[in-house]
């Protein structure tokens, strides 16, 4: 009897010892669910970064920026063209600037779109300052030809799906993907309409709408960053420099999109999602360059490192 009363109870005693092995094998398998579907989000939003940047007319395709310094260009990539561009027919056709408005005419016999359908005649091109801007296809949808405008000037900027950079990417290399790096954050609205000066990386400065700022702690101190976001958008543009750029990340600084705030004002930072610029990737593109007030005394090891440029293609 004394020894089956000494087994029940050192059984007893041990069901509370089992139930925290049970209770910690839970936290750790919920831990370990969370982990698991944080990489896996992690994962996607990668996948697709790649894939919008190999896109045939994304980012790595660009293959010219021209500008517009005269009342009239005729265009191609033949060598007597006025601006000569490095793909496409040798004369695509004539560009005129009138009155802050800008027209082209196609030169007879190329096939060339416009918005996707055949381009007969003389047409204005809407920039990428409109709602709607105009596109022009060559080499059968390869190459697309669009008008930027920055500040007062006027560019051309050129894209083809067999540009050197797409079909010749290095691929992307992140940080480790780190859960400590998404950090809840607190929304400082601006009085409605404010704007801030944003200068791009050819030097024009423009006044982006700034609806507020995002605060966030980390390792117990208190860091700030202007928002850009156009007025009734439920997102949030974040345009920064952290002591890791130029030392592991792009050195001009990296972009993150993140929702609006909720009700309560708070917003996500997943610095995971940082990402570069199109400028890490071209020569060709105009990017927005991080505010002084969004240079973060802080290494934000996450996210996007600093692309590696393979050799230029003969």
């Amino acid at each position: 009897m004394g020894k089956f009363i000494g087994v029940a109870l050192a059984a007893l005693l041990l069901l509370p010892l089992a139930a925290c092995d049970r209770d910690g094998e839970q936290e750790q398998g919920a831990k370990a669910a969370i982990d698991v579907n944080f990489l896996a989000e992690d994962a996607a939003w990668r996948a697709q970064r790649k894939e919008e940047l190999l896109e045939p007319d994304g980012w790595t395709s660009l293959v010219g920026l021209h500008w517009l310094e005269l009342k009239a260009h005729y265009l191609g990539s033949g060598a007597d063209s006025g601006i000569r561009l490095a793909v496409g027919p040798p004369k695509m056709g004539l560009l005129e600037q009138r009155d802050g408005r800008i027209f082209f005419t196609p030169e007879r016999g190329v096939a060339l779109t416009l918005d996707g359908e055949p381009l007969k005649g003389r047409v204005e091109l809407k920039t990428d300052r409109d709602e709607a801007p105009s596109l022009i296809g060559f080499d059968e949808g390869k190459g697309v030809l669009g008008v930027i405008k920055r500040g007062e000037r006027y560019g051309l900027r050129i894209k083809h799906a067999d540009a050197s950079t797409r079909l010749r990417f290095a691929g992307l290399e992140y940080w480790p993907a780190d859960p400590g790096w998404k950090i809840a954050g607190k929304f400082v609205p601006h009085p409605p309409g404010k704007t801030m000066p944003i200068v791009d990386i050819i030097g024009t400065t423009s006044d982006a709408p700034n609806p507020g700022a995002v605060e966030f702690v980390r390792d117990g101190k208190t860091y700030r960053i202007e928002a850009m976001g156009e007025p009734g958008s439920d997102e949030l543009f974040l345009v920064f420099a952290d002591r890791t750029s130029g030392h592991g990340s792009y050195a001009a600084g990296r972009f993150m999109d993140t929702p609006g705030p909720d009700a309560q004002g708070r917003v996500v930072l997943d610095f995971n999602r940082a990402y570069n610029p199109p400028c890490a990737f071209t020569p060709f593109a105009t990017c927005p360059l991080p505010p002084p007030e969004n240079r973060l005394d802080l290494a934000i090891d996450a996210g996007e490192k600093a692309y590696a440029h393979t050799a230029a293609a003969p």
